[in-house]
C-alpha cells in the first residue's frame, strides 16, 4: 500500500445529462461530462458557458455611484485638474494603476499615478502622501484596489480640498469613508449582480463607462490582475480573462512581451497559469522588496528597450525575492520541526523573527502550510518599536478572519478573509495568540480537517484519453480560482518504468499503461517535486493516480501526458530484493529510509523475520533500527530482540523477509500475523541453515546419527554442552554439524531421542518410528519445491503466493500441527 497525501473527493456525473448534451450540444463525452460534474446541466447554460462574449457582461453604470464618478472625472478633465491614481503594491494594484493609466492617456488628462511602499508607508491612503498631493496641485484622486476602509485618510483629504472617487472590491467595513463616490460591488445597497470583481476589474467597469463601450484594449491587464488577486474565474470574470488572454496572445503592450520573454512563456501560447505562475510573480516582486513602481512603469512604457531593462530589473528582484523566501522558509521549516521534536506538532502554527521580511511573508505562511497543513501566521518583527507584521494563510474549515476576530483585543490593526488575512500586533502578545488560535483549531477542526483534499471532476479510462480530447478541455478555461483545470482520477494502473528526473533528481517520472489491458499504449505521468515517492512504489504496484491532462511535444511528436497531483497504491506491495547479496544491507537501507521519512513521528521501525530458530550474525546488534522475529516451523513468531518484545508484529507496516521459509504454510502464517502490512521485502537469503537446508539427508545418515547418540556414555552427553554433543557426533559421522542437528531435531520430533540436561538420551520404544512423521522432515523434503516455488516466480506471481493463503485442498496449519 501507499497512502495518498490528500484526501480523494471525486465527482460523479450523471450519465444521462451528460448525454443529453453531448447530443444536443455535439460535444466529446469528456467534456460533457466535466460540465455535468460541474453543475452545467442544460444546454443554454452550457452553451452560455462555452461561448459567451461581450453580450454577458454587465452594464457599468449598476455599479452604485458610477454616474456620479464618470461626471466628476469629466469634468477634472474639462477643468484641466490634475488627476492622481493612488493604487497599491500587489499584482492587482499594479494592474488597476496601470489600466487606469492606459485610459487616463486615451482621455487626455492631466494625471500621474502614486502607489505607497510597502513597508515605509504600509496599505492604502495615507495622510503624508495626501499631504504630499496637496503641494502637487492634485484635486482629484481616484483609487484603485484600495480606499473602502480609509475613513480618516479620506476625511483629511477632504478637509484639504482634494475630492476622492473609491474603486474598491476588498469588503466593505461597518462604517464607510465620507469619499466624493465609492465605487464597489459589495458595498451595501449596491445592485451591481456579480460581486465577484477583482480591483482590476472595478477599474475596468469605470473604463467601460466613461469610453461608452467595451474596452477590448484594457482587457490584459485586468486578465492579469483578476488571476494574480485569486479571484474566482466565473460570470463576468471568466469573460474578462478569456477575452483578456486572447488579445495578450498578439499584444503590442512592450512591457508584456518583456515579461513572458524572460519568463520562457510563448506569447501566442500564454495561458491563465502563466499569468499566476509566471506574470504575477515578477509584477509582485516589484512591490515586495523595492517600490511597485517598476513594474508600472514596465506595463506603461512605449519604449521597447526600456520595458526589457525593466524585465531584467523584474526577474532579478523576482529572483532575489525567492532566495529570501527560501532563506525564510527553512528557518520556519526548522522552527516548527523543533517544536514538533519537542512537544509535537501544534494545532496552530504563530512564528516571528526580527530578520524576516515583511514583504514576502505571506509566501512563507503558504509554504508553511503546504508542508505542515495547519493554519499558520508568520511575522516580522521591528526590532525597534517592537511591533510585528503578519500574514496569515489558512486551511479548509478554519476561517482565520474569525480567529482573528476572536482575538481582536491582541492586536492594534487586522483584516482579511477565511483563507488569508493580515495584522499588526505587539511582539508581547504573539505567545498569546499563538495559545488563542491553538485552542479555537482544537475547538473547530476534527482529525480528518488535518488531512489535505483533493478535488477530481471525474474517473477516467485511459481509452478516453486521446490528444484531441485534451485539447478540447481549453474550452472549459481559462482556469483558476472557482474553476479549476479538470482533474482525473485513473485507477488500476501497472509500471512500464519509474525513474527521477530533474537537475536534482527532485521530480518523478512514470509510464503508465492499464493493468487489466496489457496491449494497451502507455501513458507518461510527471510529478514535479514528488521524486520520493519513487522510494514507495513498488515495481510490480498497481497504481491509482490523480492529476491533470496536458500535451508533451518534444522533437515535433505530441503525446498525451499527465502531470500528477497525488498517488496511491490501495493494495499491499511487495517489493521484489531476491537475489541481494546481502540482505543485510538493503535491511539497513530501508531503515535508513523509514527514519527519514517518518522523521519526528511515533515509531515505524521495519519487522524483519527469519525463519528458523537461530539470529543471524548479521541481525544480532543490540542497537538494531527494527524489531526482529523469528518463526519456527509451525509457522509460530517469538520476539527475538528486545525491540520486538515491545512492539507486535500486528502493527509493523514494513515487513522484511530475511529468510527463505522452510514451508509454504509458514509465509501464509506470516500474511495473517502482520495484520498491519502494507509493504514486504522480500529478500529470501542469508542465514546458514538456507545455505543447508537444501541438503536432505539420506536414511544411512540419520542411522549413522542414531548409532552416534547410542554410544554415547550418559554421563559424557550430561557433562558436555549440547553444541559440543553436536560437534561430536559431527566429526564422528563426518556429517555437517547443521545436518547433525537437523536430523537430532527431527529424532526428537518424532520421540526417538530427547533432550537430557545438556545432551540426549535414547527413548527405549518397541514402536517403529516413521521419519515422514516428522514435519520437519516433511518439510525437508520439500524444500526443493519451496525454493522453485518462491526463488523463481515473478514479482507479481510472489505477491500472490504471499498473500492469498494455502491453496484449496491443502493441510491448513493447525491441521498439520
Amino acid at each position: 500500500m501507499l497512502q495518498a497525501k490528500a484526501r480523494w473527493n471525486i465527482g460523479a456525473a450523471d450519465g444521462n445529462a451528460a448525454e443529453r448534451l453531448a447530443e444536443e450540444l455535439h460535444l466529446p463525452p469528456i467534456i460533457s461530462r466535466l460540465l455535468v460534474v460541474r453543475g452545467i446541466t442544460d444546454s443554454a447554460q452550457a452553451a452560455h458557458f462555452l461561448n459567451g462574449g461581450t453580450d454577458q457582461t454587465y452594464d457599468p453604470f449598476l455599479l452604485d455611484g458610477m454616474e456620479q464618478a464618470v461626471e466628476r472625472i469629466r469634468k477634472a478633465i474639462d477643468n484641466g485638474e490634475h488627476i492622481r491614481i493612488y493604487g497599491d503594491y500587489d499584482a492587482d494594484g499594479v494592474s488597476s494603476t496601470t489600466l487606469m493609466v492606459h485610459l487616463l492617456r486615451q482621455l487626455g488628462c492631466t494625471f500621474d499615478y502614486y502607489i505607497p511602499h510597502r513597508v515605509h508607508e504600509g496599505y492604502g491612503l495615507n495622510i503624508a502622501a495626501l499631504d504630499a498631493a496637496k503641494e502637487q496641485g492634485v484635486g482629484l484622486i481616484v483609487t484603485v484596489d484600495t480606499g473602502i476602509s480609509a475613513v480618516k485618510e479620506i476625511a483629511h483629504a477632504n478637509a484639504l480640498g482634494i475630492d476622492v472617487i473609491v474603486t474598491d472590491h476588498h469588503e466593505p467595513p461597518e462604517v464607510l469613508p465620507d469619499a466624493y463616490v465609492l465605487i464597489n460591488p459589495k458595498k451595501p445597497g449596491c445592485p451591481y449582480p456579480y460581486k465577484q470583481l477583482a480591483g482590476v476589474g472595478v477599474a475596468l467597469k469605470l473604463a467601460q463607462a466613461l469610453l461608452g463601450r467595451w474596452p477590448e484594449e484594457l482587457l490584459e491587464f485586468a486578465a492579469i490582475g483578476t488571476v494574480a488577486d485569486l479571484m474566482l474565474l466565473t460570470d463576468e470574470n471568466r469573460i474578462i480573462v478569456k477575452q483578456g488572454l486572447e488579445r495578450m496572445r498578439s499584444t503590442s503592450n512592450y512591457g508584456i512581451r518583456s515579461l513572458l520573454e524572460i519568463a520562457g512563456v510563448p506569447v501566442r501560447e500564454v495561458t491563465s497559469t502563466h499569468i499566476g505562475f509566471a506574470l504575477a510573480p515578477r509584477i509582485n516582486a516589484s512591490g515586495r522588496l523595492l517600490s511597485a513602481d517598476t513594474a508600472v512603469r514596465l506595463l506603461t512604457t512605449t519604449s521597447e528597450q526600456e520595458a526589457d531593462q525593466l524585465a531584467f530589473e523584474l526577474d532579478q528582484l523576482n529572483k532575489e525575492r525567492q532566495r529570501i523566501v527560501d532563506e525564510m522558509a527553512k528557518q520556519a521549516v526548522d522552527m516548527v520541526e523543533k517544536r514538533k521534536a519537542d512537544v509535537g506538532l501544534p494545532d496552530a502554527i504563530v512564528l516571528a523573527h526580527e530578520e524576516w521580511n515583511v514583504g514576502v511573508i505571506g509566501i512563507v505562511a503558504s509554504k508553511i502550510v503546504d508542508r505542515f497543513y495547519r493554519p499558520t501566521i508568520i511575522l516580522g518583527i521591528d526590532p525597534e518599536t517592537g511591533m510585528a507584521k503578519g500574514s496569515a494563510r489558512s486551511i479548509a474549515g478554519f476561517d482565520m478572519y474569525r480567529a482573528l476576530t476572536h482575538c481582536s483585543d491582541l492586536m492594534d490593526h487586522y483584516g482579511g478573509h477565511p483563507m488569508a488575512a493580515g495584522m499588526t500586533i505587539a511582539r508581547a502578545h504573539l505567545p498569546e495568540l499563538g495559545l488563542r488560535l491553538e485552542q479555537l483549531a482544537k475547538e473547530w477542526l476534527t482529525p480528518d480537517d488535518y488531512i489535505p483534499q483533493l478535488d477530481a471532476d471525474l474517473v477516467c479510462d485511459f481509452s478516453d484519453v486521446t490528444l484531441e480530447s485534451i485539447g478540447q478541455l481549453e474550452r472549459l478555461g481559462p482556469f483558476g480560482m472557482g474553476n479549476p483545470s479538470p482533474r482525473f482520477v485513473f485507477s488500476d494502473l501497472a509500471l512500464n518504468d519509474m525513474r527521477t528526473m530533474g537537475k536534482e533528481q527532485q521530480h518523478l517520472k512514470l509510464s503508465l499503461r492499464s493493468a487489466l489491458d496489457e496491449t494497451a499504449a502507455a501513458m507518461d505521468g510527471v510529478g514535479f517535486g514528488k521524486a520520493s515517492l519513487a522510494e514507495w512504489i513498488s515495481p510490480s504496484a498497481q497504481l491509482e493516480v490523480l492529476g491533470e491532462l496536458s500535451i508533451n511535444e518534444w522533437n515535433g511528436v505530441r503525446r498525451p501526458q499527465i502531470m500528477i497531483q497525488d498517488v496511491r497504491v490501495p493494495e499491499i506491495q511487495l517489493f521484489d530484493w531476491r537475489g541481494a547479496p546481502k540482505p543485510e544491507k538493503k535491511l539497513a537501507e530501508l531503515c535508513e529510509r523509514l527514519e527519514r521519512h517518518h522523521s519526528g513521528q511515533h515509531d515505524f521501525s521495519p519487522a524483519v523475520i527469519v525463519f528458523g530458530e537461530a539470529v543471524p550474525a548479521p541481525l544480532q546488534s543490540p542497537s538494531a533500527q527494527y524489531t526482529l522475529w523469528c518463526a519456527d516451523i509451525h509457522g509460530r513468531f517469538r520476539p527475538a530482540n528486545e525491540r520486538a518484545g515491545l512492539t507486535p508484529l500486528s502493527g509493523a507496516s514494513d515487513v522484511f523477509i530475511y529468510s527463505l521459509p522452510q514451508r509454504m504454510e509458514q509465509l501464509h502464517a506470516l500474511a495473517a500475523e502482520a495484520s498491519s502490512a502494507q509493504r514486504y521485502y522480500a529478500a529470501f537469503g542469508g542465514t546458514e541453515e538456507d545455505k543447508q537446508g537444501s541438503i536432505m539427508p539420506g536414511r544411512e545418515m540419520f542411522k549413522a546419527v542414531y548409532g552416534a547418540v547410542m554410544a554415547l556414555r550418559p554421563e559424557a552427553a550430561n557433562r558436555s554442552g549440547g553444541g559440543q554433543i553436536v560437534q561430536a557426533i559431527a566429526r564422528r559421522c563426518a556429517l555437517s554439524p547443521h545436518l547433525v542437528l537437523f536430523i537430532l531435531d527431527v529424532f526428537t520430533e518424532i520421540g526417538l531421542i530427547e533432550p537430557e540436561g545438556e545432551g540426549y538420551r535414547v527413548v527405549p520404544s518397541s514402536e517403529k518410528k516413521d521419519l515422514s512423521a516428522s514435519l520437519l522432515y516433511r518439510s525437508r523434503s520439500k524444500r526443493p519445491d519451496v525454493e522453485q516455488e518462491l526463488l523463481y516466480c515473478s514479482a507479481k506471481e510472489l505477491r500472490l503466493k504471499l498473500l492469498r493463503g494455502p491453496e484449496p485442498n491443502h493441510s491448513t496449519m493447525e491441521e498439520i500441527v
